[in-house]
Order: structure tokens, then sequence, then C-alpha cells
């Protein structure tokens, strides 16, 4: 197949888009991302919350809005913040110390024996890095632990320490230096999968109790009255489930309250 462009070139293209297309969509991709967008790529994507924020989107968006500085994310260290202030041109300043440290990375141990299986450890964690179910054994698959802590203090029985990658603490890397963009690609997509999965599922949930109430709903409505305590009964089953349902509706249609940004008095 053969493409025309402006000034009379020609470009053979048999294998689907050209080179130039290619390098003009990959331009057009860079320019239609909003700063939040790009802030978000600029993020080591450890969901760890230390920012004081629920995930990383949630910081870059408050960067965007100047509502966060850069210095609150200290898995990415001095580097992460010199290269947010390249984006945003903003002053490079030390990591916030209400944030926590510029530090190596260390990597999630679950103490086998004395795991109880109570499935604590795996709702804290933000990119499924823990295998395990309902009083069973769990463990932590360390090539996908980005070293954030979460799932430490769920644990009712203190199994689980942060441990060091190497066993000289002293010579490991902190911040960008400890962390590739290709991990912090695949920690991204695995804490947006996650959070699909969970937004599917408390999605079916719902539709299940609410499939659920109105069946019972169904049932009170077609039972048989024959005095009048028995329809206050029946009017007074009738309007519990009705308040329920409402209560269901209520709560689905309720967007999430925006997460407050962390003082400077915050340990």
């Amino acid at each position: 197949m053969t493409r025309h462009f402006a000034g009379g070139g020609l470009l053979a293209d048999n294998d689907g888009l050209s080179n130039v297309e290619l390098r003009f969509n990959q331009r057009l991709t860079a320019v239609t991302k909003t700063l939040a967008d790009q802030i978000e790529d600029l993020l080591p994507q450890t969901q760890c919350t230390k920012c004081g924020y629920p995930a990383c989107r949630p910081y870059a968006e408050a960067i965007a809005r100047g509502e966060a500085e850069i210095n609150q994310c200290p898995p990415g260290g001095m580097e992460g913040v010199a290269r947010l202030a390249r984006l945003t041109g903003r002053p490079v300043i030390p990591i916030n110390p209400a944030n926590g440290v510029e530090r190596p990375r260390p990597v999630a141990y679950i103490d086998e024996s004395l795991c109880i299986g109570c499935t604590l450890c795996i709702q804290a964690c933000p990119v499924d890095a823990i295998l395990g179910a309902a009083k069973q054994m769990h463990t932590i698959l360390p090539s996908l632990c980005t070293g954030c802590d979460l799932c430490v203090a769920p644990c009712p029985v203190d199994c689980i320490a942060m441990i060091p990658r190497t066993d000289d603490p002293a010579i490991e890397p902190t911040g960008w230096a400890a962390w590739s963009q290709e991990q912090a690609d695949a920690a991204r997509a695995r804490h947006d999968f996650r959070t699909e999965r969970l937004r599917r599922e408390k999605e079916e949930n719902e539709a299940r109790l609410a499939a659920k109430a109105l069946e019972k709903m169904r049932a009170v409505t077609a039972e048989e009255t024959n005095s009048a305590a028995e329809l206050a009964e029946k009017e007074r089953k009738r309007a519990i489930i009705a308040a329920a349902i409402e209560r269901a509706k209520q709560k689905a249609a309720t967007p999430p309250a925006p997460p407050a940004a962390p003082s400077d008095n915050e340990p």
C-alpha cells in the first residue's frame, strides 16, 4: 500500500502505519496528555500512600491542581522530586519528613509458620503481590512487591516484616536508583487491574443484594393477611426492606470523598 503526504512524497507501507505516522501519533499522544497524566508517569507507582493520598494517581491530580507539593513521595526520592520539578517548573525541595524518608526499597516477607490465613494483608496489598486464601498460609511474591509497607500494620499476629533486598543494605540504592520505569509501569498496571476488579466485584455484589431485596419484597407483598396485626407486621417488613433498598441506592450514588492532604504536623 502507498501513502501520499503533503509535498508529493510517497511512502511504501505494507505493514501498517509508516514510521512518520507512528512518530506523529506518539507526539499527538504526548500533547493530549493532561498535566496529571504526565505527573503520574513520573511517579514510581508503589501505591504506598505515604504522600497522603490513596494512590499515585490522586497525588498526581493534587499536584496538577496545585494542592500538593512535589516532595511528598519518599519512594521516588530526590530524583523523583527533580523529575517533577522539571515538569512543573517548581523548585527542587527536600523530601517532606512528614511523608517519610528516602530509603533502600525493601520487600515484604511473611513468616509462614506464624501466618493464620486472615487475608488482611491480601486486602491491603495494592498490587496483588500476595498469594493465599482464607485460613490458608499466605506468601509474598518478591518480584511484584513494591515495598509499600501497607501489609504490615493489618497483620494481627505480626508475621510480616520489611526486609532488605540484599545482604548488605548499606550499599542498596534508594529512590529511582532502586527502581526502574519498567517496574513502575508494571506496578501501575497491576494496581489499575486490581482497582477495576474490586470495582466490578463491588457492583456485582450490590446487584446480587438488590435482587435479593426485591425478591424478598415480592415475597412479603404476596403474604396473605387476615387481621390488622398481620397487616401491620407485613407493612413493617415492607418498610424495613424499602429502607434498605433506598440506603443501597444512596450509597451507590454517592461519590467517594476526596482524600485530605497530610498536614505538616502528621508523624
